[in-house]
């Protein structure tokens, strides 16, 4: 038995890989196996399985993987190696002996590497080390903060594993070996410096010299444009030494001969060919330099910039406002506006939501470039979102032609005629132009320089994909910032000293202001004018949706006067639409729920969204699906407060409408639930779905909406919608039946009683029922079972008391009591029989088939599951023909007829796998393997095993 942690997080058996299921599961082991032999707390394997706030239920669903892998352990006889998860109080730990965990065979080859006295038995240790990799560290787990340095670190002493072997290569004289080892490492790590130098040098002692000064002067551009630094020691080191021509440190060989295949200095003059100028002094002042670029050369503050010649004007001017002050984080927009600004007369396109930071990011960018634009910055605020109107295009042209020195006589009177002016004026002139706050692209356009060389920012809260299509603008959008950049920001106003004083609740107030860093800016400024205040008593003021954006505001700034001026541009459908999307319970929707809310068809409901989303209101995550963010809800909530329980009700019946649908298309021919609830509202805007498959995926894609949306229900007093959303996702719950599904169902029963309904509360007790007994909590479910039989037939639904029989003869049939069970079955099929109901006979038929043979009685079995399968036509669902397929291949073989049995067990698992349906074909297949022993048998079921494993 294996545990490895260097590559994907797994456990090796004899008998191959324990299929461990999700990530999170992954991650639990990771961190028992880090800490193998110590007891690890509740407390850290929460903060290692979350980032940030974990669930109200995270002991529980912990609880739930540590069973799982307890389970799997002893199914795996751990205990025969010596293995075992215990628990200790409030904590876990995984006992092992170490040399089953390749981390720490990994440590102790390591170990052993440093007592050798040769290179050559170092090689050999270092390389087994290396061996033990099968790809990045932790992989396939889920990684929280702690797991996450866990694997940085162990990825660490790899890499330094790697430099170690190319040093032993090195002694030995084999630096084409040492080059091998270092060129992989140093392709996936480009900027770690001792890689590259390592590389370097093994490729000078190879003879490789010009590759050897090609990989430092990539590795040199690479580190000025995306951190905006020089070569360190290690890199400056290695370049001299190949100038020099000096011999590799612990080599055993002379130096490299400068032959013809790699010379880099022109003969006798110590400069390149083609070059000008005596050479440098060695690294500091190196003869390899790049053409100067107009351009930054980095995207990070203080980054060095090198500039072409050029005619310049007399007098550079500056308009740019003062730099923002307290600005943090955004180095990767900041190192993307860099990369946009490097083409020919660029003009980059800054665009976010209202308070995003849009003009902080162009100005920190332009004041920490002021070397590339020698001829001045020209900066003007179009406030295309402000309630004081925009500035005319002339306006801001005269501002910029006077700048650059014209005479208030000779500015043009016409934007046509000041815009060819500007045009001329900047033509091969270096200048950073800002335009801020656009609203539509025609304002930008007469504002856009002539040069080749200058560079236009422009910041909008549209998209403007106007001046993308016409002017190869390059977009820069901008997001919201993470937690740690939105608590350092907190950080850089209020002080260290505060944060840290109150560290959780920081993180808090960061969230709570959804990363915008307006509001983080609003947030600070309201603490730092109260030194006496707490930031957990501001946090908890925050978490009331009702007053936060109150909160959010201070003096004439806030994020309501910010995303006011946002919607006060916006037509009055989109507006509309976006007052009813904050009344929406979930967190996505699409065009059929946004129709559903604002009481529209799909058509304005689209073109509403487009509206929205070029104003960045909503974000579009995937395809149709749509996004608020959390303060742009609260805001939209409050622009028509009056219609929130009309939409609410309008969202839930449109829901009810879509499941149904999705239902009837996952399951054809099944009954109906329910009928539609009292004063339910039409709804034009439902989704359509063209199979089986394109149902299942909508299910399982608004399961979260659909539980919000039923607790908002249940909230609202609006009981009857709520059992009813939770109750239409049974094909879901089938489906994946040990899923979690109970605390949703018992939600559902609790509305259901609520109702004093019995059809509802029997149809919920049914379904919950048959949930507890898949998930071993049979006691529970009998109670439950026991009393929907009584609740159906109280309420008149027959076909309610067939359901509850069959999922009640389940239970008794694996307590033992075969009788009873028999006997309820068999009347849930007389009542579907009664009914008509073609769709419940089949599944009474298929579990009266499943207890007849575990009954002994193989004849009627075969029967009763022949009886069903003739009921249904071809397209019946699949995973039931699969079942019936398996009990009538079981029959048969009971009956002694071996070849008849293996064929209807291949068929049921073939059928079961083409449906995707892997627990019937693991049925089907461990039936099949009990008589054949096949290997194909056993891989199929290892594979059905491995797939359900990594969809739980």
């Amino acid at each position: 038995m294996d545990f490895r942690l260097l590559g994907t997080v797994s456990v090796d058996t004899r008998t191959g890989p324990l299929p461990l299921g999700p990530a999170k599961r992954r991650g639990l082991l990771a961190a028992l196996l880090l800490s193998a032999n110590i007891p690890v707390s509740i407390g850290r394997l929460t903060d290692s399985l979350w980032d940030g706030t974990p669930p109200p239920r995270a002991r529980s669903v912990i609880q739930g993987h540590v069973s799982r892998l307890r389970a799997l352990l002893t199914g795996a006889d751990a205990s025969a190696y010596g293995v075992e998860l215990v628990t200790l109080g409030d904590a876990y730990v995984l006992r092992l002996p170490e040399t089953l965990l390749d981390s720490q065979r990994f440590e102790e080859l390591l170990m052993l590497a440093g007592r050798q006295s040769g290179p050559a038995d170092t090689v050999r240790m270092l390389t087994e080390a290396l061996s033990l990799w099968q790809g990045p560290a932790l992989s396939g787990a889920f990684t929280g903060p702690p797991l996450q340095a866990a694997a940085h670190t162990l990825e660490e002493s790899r890499l330094a594993t790697v430099e170690q072997l190319a040093r032993a290569y090195t002694s030995l004289g084999e630096h084409h070996r040492a080059a091998a080892v270092l060129r992989a490492e140093a392709v996936a790590y480009p900027m770690r410096e001792s890689l590259a130098a390592a590389l370097i040098k093994a490729l000078y002692g190879a003879g490789r010299q010009s590759e050897a000064l090609d990989w430092f002067h990539r590795t040199r551009r690479l580190l000025a444009d995306e951190l905006g630094i020089d070569p360190g020691h290690q890199l400056a080191d290695a370049y001299a030494l190949i100038l020099r021509g000096g011999p590799l440190p612990d080599s055993p060989g002379r130096a490299p001969a400068t032959g013809p295949s790699a010379p880099d200095t022109a003969p006798g003059t110590g400069t390149r060919p083609g070059t000008e100028g005596p050479a440098g002094p060695g690294p500091t002042a190196p003869d390899h330099q790049e053409p100067a670029s107009p351009r930054p050369s980095g995207g990070v503050p203080g980054a060095p910039v090198s500039v072409a010649p050029h005619t310049r004007l007399p007098h550079p001017t500056d308009l740019l406002p003062r730099a923002p002050r307290g600005f943090h984080g955004r180095p990767t927009e900041l190192a993307a506006l860099t990369r946009a600004a490097a083409g020919e007369a660029p003009v980059c396109l800054v665009t976010g939501p209202a308070g995003v930071g849009k003009t902080a990011l162009a100005l920190q960018w332009a004041h920490h470039n002021p070397a590339a634009f020698p001829d001045g910055r020209l900066f003007a605020d179009l406030r295309g979102f402000s309630e004081g109107g925009e500035p005319s295009p002339l306006d801001v042209l005269r501002e910029f032609l006077l700048a650059l020195g014209v005479a208030p006589r000779r500015v043009p009177d016409s934007v046509p005629a000041a815009a060819a002016l500007f045009r001329s004026l900047t033509d091969r002139r270096r200048l950073l132009v800002i335009l801020d706050n656009a609203r539509d692209s025609a304002t930008v356009r007469p504002l856009l320089p002539g040069g080749s060389d200058c560079v236009t920012l422009v910041t909008s809260r549209h998209r403007l994909e106007g001046l993308i299509a016409s002017d190869a603008a390059r977009p820069v959008p901008l997001d919201v910032l993470g937690p740690r950049d939105g608590t350092a920001l907190l950080a850089g106003v209020l002080g260290e000293d505060r944060v840290l004083a109150e560290p959780v609740a920081a993180h808090r107030l960061a969230e709570l202001c959804g990363g915008l860093p307006l509001a983080l800016r609003v947030t600070a400024a309201r603490l730092a004018g109260r030194p006496q205040w707490t930031l957990a008593a501001l946090a908890a003021e925050l978490a009331d949706e009702q007053g936060r954006l109150a909160y959010l505001d201070v003096d004439d700034t806030g994020v309501s006067a910010a995303l006011r001026l946002t919607v006060q541009h916006l037509p009055p459908d989109a507006v509309h639409q976006l007052a009813r999307l904050g009344h929406h319970p979930g967190g996505h929707f699409d065009i059929h729920t946004s129709a559903a809310l604002a009481a529209t068809g799909p058509v304005p409901a689209a073109a509403a969204l487009e509206r929205l989303g070029a104003a960045h209101l909503v974000t579009e995550t995937a395809p149709g699906r749509w996004v608020l963010h959390d303060l742009v809800r609260l805001y939209a909530r409050d622009l028509d407060p009056a219609a929130g329980p009309e939409a609410l009700a309008r969202v839930l019946d449109h829901y009810i409408v879509a499941a149904l649908a999705a239902a009837d298309a996952a399951e054809p021919g099944g009954e109906p639930c329910f009928v539609l609830a009292d004063g339910h509202h039409h709804t034009t805007a439902v989704p359509e779905f063209a199979d089986r498959a394109a149902a299942m995926r909508w299910l399982a894609a608004e399961r979260e909406d659909l539980a919000l949306a039923a607790v908002a229900a249940r909230a609202a007093g609006l009981h009857d919608r709520a059992w009813r959303i939770i109750l239409l996702q049974w094909p879901q719950v089938v489906w994946r039946v040990r899923d979690n599904w109970a605390p949703l169902l018992e939600l559902a029963l609790d509305s259901a009683r609520a109702l004093e309904d019995p059809y509802a509360e029997s149809r919920v007790l049914s379904l919950l029922g048959w949930v507890l007994t898949e998930e071993g909590r049979t006691a529970e479910a009998v109670a439950l079972l026991e009393r929907s039989p009584a609740l159906a037939r109280r309420a008149g639904d027959r076909l309610g008391e067939a359901t509850a029989l069959i999922n009640l003869a389940v239970v008794q049939a694996g307590q033992g009591d075969v009788d009873t069970a028999l006997e309820d079955c068999g009347r849930a099929v007389r009542l579907a029989r009664e009914e008509g109901d073609r769709h419940i006979e089949m599944l009474a038929l298929q579990h009266l088939a499943r207890m007849l043979l575990t009954a002994n009685r193989p004849e009627d079995a075969l029967a009763a599951a022949r009886t069903a399968l003739d009921l249904g036509p071809e397209h019946e669902e699949a995973a039931r023909r699969a079942l019936l397929l398996a009990v009538s291949g079981e029959a048969r073989l009971a009956l002694g007829e071996k070849d008849e049995g293996l064929r209807l067990l291949d068929r049921a698992a073939g059928e079961a796998e083409r449906a995707g349906y892997d627990e019937g074909a693991m049925g089907a297949l461990e039936a099949l393997l009990r008589v054949t022993g096949r290997p194909d048998h056993r891989r199929r079921y290892e594979e059905a095993l491995r797939r359900l494993a990594a969809e739980s």
